[in-house]
């Protein structure tokens, strides 16, 4: 079974020799860290980077937060709960919550948004349940994850007292520095470092990532070893002929320059909705900027054929399609044959659900082809850990490869501290006190 396929042939896209020089060379660069942004690099090795005394060390850390708690509180923003929530969504019971034997704690989110109701509903919802926190950033200031995390430890202290509230909760920050280091080495939590040379968005296979999943019962050994198998598989002296990364990376910037400027991510599994989520940022963030970029839209399908279906059809031609396509199902649901036949379904009787929505991908595929969608498909195995894994990296280091084709440093992103200016100048904080007469002005 290969680790996965690309099909590019319905691009319209002609690979040439220019092209392939192009993408070999933005691979070499991330290789070398001779490129833009060089100095958050370090994703680019990481896979093949993480050893099992590593492992071990974050599952063991799980282990204790397994022990003490039925629901663990993943508090972060972007790349910092993105990564996590997509693989956990892919790899749970859909309907886990209805299970009233958790064979591992409910890892729930906060500090993704400052909504006062969400906030509120998730306090009055654990509070019935024995609780611990996952923080995770950087600084320890960013405003959402910040204000989440007071909350919670307060909680967490009231509940417990100050020495048993610091056993379950757990910090991933940086490694020296910070107001959450601070913090995390006065109250004595544990800690795991995020390395200083990678960025929020390519963060999953870090401590980020992997702790979450480990709490949720993810196999992140496995999770691991498909990153490291594409991480080989997609190395600076792999050919572009050989390189799947590359090969897409390509055809979208061509498909840009020829004017599509939406790429639609779809799938025909919705527990892959957050692994398009995930894409949506690592895409945009890393693109989006100087007044160039993909702009990165996803649906599920064939829910959204019932909404977008229309527009992908027959709207403005200036968007193209990548399809994720899962080859194997894990489980066996058969239609059976009915004598009254009122709804007509008898000629599926006997066939798997999964050879249905197999079809009816292929149909939609034809037909948005037919109306002039440029398309690429990745066909993964199967939605597991490996698979995952995989498809995690592979995207990650199509992104360097693409962004570097596009001629931008794919590795910051300067614009979304506007917002923040704004925020701050219109809540008054400290500092910004020139700022806050200014925008107060404007209003």
């Amino acid at each position: 079974m290969s680790l996965m396929k690309l099909d590019v042939a319905k691009s319209g896209v002609v690979i040439t020799p220019e092209m392939k020089a192009a993408a070999q060379k933005a691979n070499e660069l991330l290789h070398s860290g001779e490129g833009a942004g060089n100095d958050f690099l370090g994703w680019v090795n990481l896979p093949s980077s993480i050893d099992a005394e590593q492992i071990a060390a974050i599952e063991a850390q799980a282990a204790k937060l397994r022990e003490k708690a039925e629901v663990v509180i993943c508090i972060g923003i972007g790349g910092s709960y993105l990564g996590a929530k997509a693989v956990i969504e892919a790899m749970s019971n859909s309907f886990e919550f209805l299970n009233k034997k958790h064979a591992n704690p409910t890892v729930v989110f906060a500090g993704q948004n400052i909504s006062e109701d969400y906030t509120h509903e998730l306090l009055e919802a654990t509070k019935e349940y024995s609780v611990a926190a996952i923080v995770i950033s950087k600084s320890g200031t960013t405003t959402e994850p910040a204000i989440a995390f007071r909350l919670i430890k307060a909680e967490l202290e009231k509940r417990y007292g100050k020495a048993e509230a610091a056993e379950r909760i757990v910090a991933i920050t940086d490694a020296a520095r910070g107001a959450l280091k601070t913090l995390a080495t006065q109250e004595g939590y544990p800690t795991f470092v995020i390395p200083d040379d990678v960025g929020g968005r390519f963060s999953v296979l870090t401590p980020v990532g992997l702790l979450p999943l480990a709490v949720a019962g993810i196999d992140i050994k496995a999770l691991v070893a498909g990153a490291q198998a594409m991480e080989k598989a997609t190395a600076a002296d792999v050919a572009v002929e050989e390189n799947l990364a590359a090969q897409y990376a390509i055809v979208r910037n061509e498909l840009y320059k020829a004017g599509k400027k939406v790429e639609i991510l779809g799938s025909y599994e919705p527990k892959l909705q957050y692994v398009a989520e995930w894409w949506k940022q690592l895409y945009g963030e890393s693109e989006g900027k100087d007044g160039l970029g993909i702009f990165p839209a996803s649906v599920t399908l064939t829910a959204d054929l019932h909404s977008m279906g229309q527009y992908i059809q027959e709207g403005e031609r200036t968007l193209f399609e990548t399809i994720i396509s899962v080859e194997n199902a894990k489980h066996t649901v058969t239609v059976e044959a009915e004598e009254a036949n009122l709804d007509g379904l008898n000629f599926l009787a006997g066939k798997r659900i999964s050879e249905i929505n197999k079809m009816a991908e292929l149909g939609v595929r034809l037909a948005h082809i037919d109306g002039g969608v440029p398309q690429l498909c990745i066909e993964i195995p199967a939605i597991d850990e490996t698979s995952i894994g995989a498809l995690i990296y592979f995207f990650e280091k199509a992104c360097g490869i693409s962004g570097y084709i596009l001629g931008v440093n794919p590795f910051n992103q300067p614009g979304v501290e506007a917002y923040k200016k704004n925020m701050f100048a219109l809540l008054d904080k400290p500092g910004y006190e020139e700022e806050s007469k200014a925008i107060k002005a404007r209003l």
